[in-house]
């Protein structure tokens, strides 16, 4: 997998594409939602630091898009809403060339990485950049076959708003792909102590910051509330137990606890920076095991328009 990562002062989210809080938030904003400031602002929860930034870029259509690729062909218009460095945009525009792709996102961060990310591939006059909201996006009605979005519901207050959106920019027929994660069915081995505070403080931050981190297992009532009547619900993974992925596993998520997610955590009360320092030690202790497995799942949807 790619180590491309976003500059260190980007903005970005890489997996969300509405807008950034301009009254100094430090992550993307969506009308509507549960948490944040009176105007719906949510507080993107994974932050933007390298060890954030870094996890995105490894990310490919085979590994975090495999239930929509049966569904695509050569000719259809596709839009990937946040887009991040575009490592799973590019793939997804190699299987419906020479239709029309549309990279969105709301970070010029990502946007920049994703310049690099389709010039390194030869991409950079296939694929279309833009910056917008997801809760607006700047297409008109049934512009595309696909709208793609891929960890991008669990960060937004009003996730069925953002699925109608979706699905107003798609045309009749057409297909709605969401994929988000399910926490709290997360599962390792070993267990070092800390390893469920991690998950317990990450979630709780995620609900005070205005999102949903099981958003995966809510994909289906959204998509039905949204409007879609024909939907298809589906589950997926990632695994980590070679040596080299637990490694990159272990010390990305014991940096998030000490300097994306665990500071906001500290912030709200949540955790104490004692907790912060237990959660990176079991991440590192989990890490250091020959026996280390770490399972993620995912929900996903094809929603038809």
């Amino acid at each position: 997998m790619s180590s491309e990562q976003y500059p260190d002062n980007s903005d970005s989210s890489g997996g969300s594409g509405h807008s950034v809080d301009s009254a100094g938030s430090d992550g993307p904003t969506a009308p509507g939602a549960s948490g944040g400031d009176a105007h719906g602002t949510v507080r993107y929860t994974h932050g933007h630091g390298a060890a954030v930034l870094s996890a995105h870029s490894r990310r490919r259509a085979e590994d975090s898009a495999a239930y929509l690729l049966p569904h695509l062909h050569a000719g259809m218009d596709l839009l990937d809403v946040g887009c991040g460095p575009a490592t799973i945009t590019a793939d997804l525009a190699e299987r419906v060339a020479p239709g029309r792709v549309v990279g969105l996102d709301a970070a010029a961060g990502a946007l920049e990485a994703a310049r690099a990310t389709l010039g390194e591939r030869g991409l950079a006059g296939r694929v279309e950049l833009t910056d917008g909201d997801v809760m607006a996006l700047p297409f008109d009605d049934d512009a595309f076959d696909v709208v793609h979005a891929h960890q991008v519901l669990q960060h937004l207050g009003d996730p069925v708003g953002a699925l109608a959106e979706m699905r107003r920019v798609t045309r009749p027929g057409g297909i709605v792909a969401v994929r988000d994660a399910v926490y709290s069915a997360k599962a390792w081995f070993p267990q070092p102590r800390g390893m469920e505070l991690w998950r317990s403080v990450y979630m709780a931050t995620a609900r005070a910051n205005g999102g949903e981190p099981d958003a995966g297992s809510r994909l289906l009532t959204w998509a039905r509330q949204a409007g879609f009547t024909e939907v298809t619900a589906s589950a997926s993974t990632w695994c980590y137990a070679t040596p080299a992925d637990r490694a990159w596993q272990s010390e990305t998520w014991a940096q998030r606890s000490l300097t994306s997610f665990g500071p906001r955590a500290v912030e709200l009360g949540l955790a104490s920076s004692a907790d912060l320092a237990t959660m990176a030690e079991a991440w590192r202790q989990w890490g250091a095991s020959e026996d280390a497995w770490f399972a993620v799942v995912h929900g996903e949807v094809i929603a038809r328009a």
